[in-house]
């Protein structure tokens, strides 16, 4: 069963422009520049998204003179597949046993 801060942490992926930098740090580290250019986003925006993100514990920082690298942190993401993976092998074993509670 998914946990109340793995509900949060969908919630934060939810955002489409969020998903987009997740998917990007996947590929390499990046700084607030090239988000901005490969999303196309305001750096403001960008900036308030990262922080959401970062807040999470999503991605983290590092600082490289004036600019600030984005690190995404892969073992938050795998532990909210495996909360996913648990919830789909539940639901396997309930649609295979046929579990359904009866109407009053």
């Amino acid at each position: 069963m998914l946990t109340s801060v793995d509900a949060d942490l969908v919630r934060v992926l939810a955002d489409p422009l969020r998903l987009r930098i997740v998917t990007l740090l996947a590929h390499e580290t990046l700084c607030t520049t090239h988000l901005v250019e490969e999303t196309g986003a305001r750096q403001t925006n960008l900036s308030n998204h990262l922080r959401v993100l970062r807040e999470a514990g999503v991605v983290e920082t590092e600082p490289c003179g004036r600019f600030t690298y984005y690190r995404l942190r892969p073992e938050v993401l795998a532990g909210l597949a495996d909360g996913f993976a648990r919830l789909a092998a539940t639901a396997r074993a309930t649609a295979e046993n046929d579990v359904k509670r009866s109407c009053p």
